[in-house]
């Protein structure tokens, strides 16, 4: 089962479900999912392999669209979808198979296409395998040893989220092996078929280079109600780095 962080309360409006991206989980989530959930549930999921879900040897979107058709299943059958990277992967799957399920779509930072960023995330996963966290105790420790393979502190703070420090011993909150094995998988995209008919918000960060231009005939083909808009001064974690922008930009498409 996946675990869940609900916010806020049943409304007449369809609750509202959040899908994170690689390395992610509903944690990374918390305040904009709070301010979010003013006048409508909000639910943020921690995917497969990741957080305080269960752990696979499967990760494919398939996978993904379904545990999210379950959770929307127990949650009234119908939801507004909010995904970012895999998770918008995750949730255009979803769209395209289960289309009923879904009312409006919001895809932050991702398109469907194949992308090359494998060595990259096999890199942060490489680190976070190989870091020694069976004798810490302070995160700023974590954060010393882990900056040794990553420079950037804002992408080392992102992913010491997923460190539990309350284990014994510390450990991962992601399966990084079986991330790892399926990285093709994740960066890729299934092909599939079929059309969402419904309301579709794509949004980028204005410094990503995730959504180019040459995309979006693809999105458009499978998602003809399809708007784009741009956060300024933000790159692929734009939620993180420019919450209150992103965040006005989805309560204005969900209305």
């Amino acid at each position: 089962m996946l675990n869940l962080q609900i916010h806020g309360s049943p409304t007449e409006h369809p609750p509202l479900l959040i899908v994170h991206g690689l390395y992610g989980s509903a944690r990374n989530w918390g305040v904009i999912a709070k301010h979010l959930s003013a006048d409508r549930e909000v639910i943020a999921v921690d995917q497969r392999n990741h957080g305080d879900s269960y752990w696979t040897e499967s990760h494919t979107y398939e996978d993904m669209a379904a545990d999210l058709a379950h959770v929307i299943d127990e949650h009234g059958g119908r939801a507004d979808v909010l995904g970012h990277s895999m998770g918008g992967k995750a949730a255009m799957q979803l769209a395209l198979t289960r289309p009923e399920m879904v009312r409006k779509l919001v895809v932050a930072d991702m398109a469907p296409v194949n992308y090359s960023h494998g060595p990259a995330h096999l890199a942060l996963q490489q680190a976070m395998k190989v870091l020694h966290v069976e004798d810490l105790t302070l995160r700023s420790e974590a954060d010393k040893r882990l900056a040794q393979a990553i420079p950037d502190p804002a992408t080392r703070a992102f992913l010491l989220q997923s460190l539990d420090l309350k284990a014994t011993p510390p450990r991962w909150k992601l399966n990084l092996d079986i991330l790892g094995a399926e990285m093709d998988t994740i960066l890729g995209w299934p092909g599939t078929s079929g059309i969402f008919e419904g309301p579709a918000l794509f949004v980028s960060g204005a410094l990503s280079n995730y959504v180019k231009p040459e995309y979006h005939p693809a999105i458009l083909a499978q998602f003809p109600q399809a708007e784009f808009a741009q956060v300024e001064n933000a790159g692929h974690w734009l939620h993180a780095e420019q919450p209150r922008a992103f965040e006005a930009v989805v309560a204005a498409f969900l209305g």
